[in-house]
């Protein structure tokens, strides 16, 4: 869905993660890159170890088992991005929600005691399928940050964010009006493809919104300041009918690149 065009003179590599092609690049001296990029990777693999809806030892597992009422202890990351999907519930006026229809529970049953700590009050089935992968790109993008490299970039499938003085040309594939390309700077771009097949089978992946109901096939992409709310703002847009568009963007100072209607 999205392809980019790296310049020479950064260090890059490719790994399996997420379900996906994680590609990343860093600019900086040798060392620097090798220990940040090494960095990114593990980042992304903690945050699928933390964030896996099954597995055993995530958080996801936990609250699924956690007894109701009763106050569990998340990892940071964790608590940050359900967090931010409980903001996003609100402002998509429910559309986006990561609980599954097999438990009864909806995000509004999940409460945030405190950082780090959650309160289910009803039976949560919890996939961040929508959302992780993003969050997984800013956590890599930090990493390479903190190891001093001058910029950088994590590709992980349809999300991508970038840092550093250049910007990057990105290639966005669309099937009816034809590729189209943008300049990426300090910025996330997020993709989207209902039709994909291409998801990992352990994820259910889209949301169903406050009536459970699939969203509209098509295929969307946004620009944000962060990758996770790149990534869950192109699920929003796809379940939101488009007059609520404009307004759910604005609130989180994002902007819609390029939007593939299938009826």
């Amino acid at each position: 869905m999205l392809q980019t065009f790296e310049s020479v003179g950064c260090e890059s590599r490719l790994r399996i993660g997420l379900g996906t092609l994680i590609a990343i690049s860093a600019d900086a001296d040798a060392a620097s890159a090798l220990s940040g990029m090494e960095a990114a990777f593990e980042a992304v693999a903690q945050v699928e170890s933390l964030m896996h809806p099954t597995r055993a030892g995530s958080d996801l597992l936990a609250i699924r088992r956690g007894t109701l009422g009763r106050p569990l202890d998340v990892h940071p990351w964790t608590w940050e991005v359900l967090a931010l999907s409980s903001r996003l519930n609100q402002a998509s006026k429910g559309a986006f929600d990561p609980c599954l229809p097999s438990a009864a529970g909806r995000l509004t049953d999940l409460e945030f005691a405190a950082p780090q700590s959650v309160i289910p009050h009803r039976p949560l089935h919890i996939d961040l399928g929508g959302i992780a992968k993003g969050y997984a790109v800013d956590r890599a993008l930090a990493a390479l940050r903190a190891a001093g490299c001058r910029g950088g970039l994590v590709n992980a499938g349809g999300d991508l964010a970038v840092f550093g003085n250049r910007a990057h040309a990105i290639v966005i594939r669309d099937r009816t009006e034809g590729d189209s390309i943008i300049e990426l700077k300090d910025a996330a771009l997020a993709t989207s493809d209902v039709c994909n097949a291409a998801r990992p089978a352990e994820h259910n992946g889209y949301y169903h919104g406050v009536t459970r109901r699939r969203i509209r096939a098509g295929k969307i992409s946004v620009s944000a300041a962060r990758a996770a709310i790149a990534d869950a703002l192109t699920k929003c847009l796809l379940a939101i009918p488009g007059e609520m568009h404009a307004a759910l963007l604005e609130s989180f100072d994002a902007r819609l690149v390029g939007y593939e209607y299938n009826p």
